[in-house]
């Protein structure tokens, strides 16, 4: 189930972290909060419903949306689910299809910064289903890692990340390159979004990272 869900939802755009256990999630979910989570009831070592009640209880967290999976149909169970503090849930067996449209419609209220096809802050415009970035109306032409970057930042500006954060959410995990790399890339953003007269819009925050800020 896990392997079938990693394949879908990579293949519809998401980045997927996997957890084979209540406790690894917890540990992944408290390292790096995700945008959504996907939780299967019966986990071993710490099971679901637990997870859901720490991810409610961590103030880093508490606002994260979760769908439960669980084969369980029982009405008692469902409402057991959501008091937990599960946003929707899902019984198995169910389509791809219909898992996704749920994802999408929780992301559409929590976070609809993520589904937008444009990114907006201060005289910044990303535009995602043109691939295309203006400042104050004039192109900005970045190379890919430089607006993924962006992307990144615009969806949570004024937020400070380390260079680890962005290095996770941005390259990936699983991606084995320097932090000095991400200093790289951040230069070359913050010189292709320089205009003459206009704020610096990358602000760097000594020993803690960079963010994306007109106020810095």
């Amino acid at each position: 189930m896990a392997t079938l869900l990693d394949y879908n939802l990579i293949k519809e755009g998401f980045r997927v972290e996997r957890a084979a256990d209540g406790e690894e999630a917890l540990l992944r979910i408290t390292e790096e909060p995700p945008d959504l989570v996907i939780l299967d009831w019966m986990l071993p070592k710490v099971s679901g419903v637990e997870v859901c009640r720490q991810i409610r209880a961590n103030v880093e967290t508490r606002r994260t949306p979760v769908i439960m999976l669980t084969a369980r149909s029982e009405e008692a169970d469902k409402i057991r689910g959501l008091e937990t503090g599960a946003d929707d849930y899902v019984v198995k067996p169910f389509a791809m299809s219909e898992l996704v449209a749920r994802i999408r419609a929780l992301l559409r209220r929590t976070r609809p910064e993520l589904l937008d096809e444009q990114l907006e802050y201060a005289d910044l415009l990303l535009d995602r289903a043109r691939h295309r970035v203006t400042r104050s109306g004039q192109d900005v032409h970045l190379g890919p890692t430089e607006y993924r970057l962006l992307d990144f930042f615009m969806q949570r500006p004024g937020r400070v990340f380390s260079r680890e954060r962005l290095l996770d959410s941005v390259w990936g995990a699983n991606t084995y390159v320097e932090l000095r790399t991400v200093d790289v890339h951040v230069g070359r953003l913050r010189k292709a979004l320089r205009k003459p007269g206009a704020p610096d819009l990358i602000r760097t925050v000594r020993s803690a990272g960079y963010a994306l800020d007109e106020d810095g």
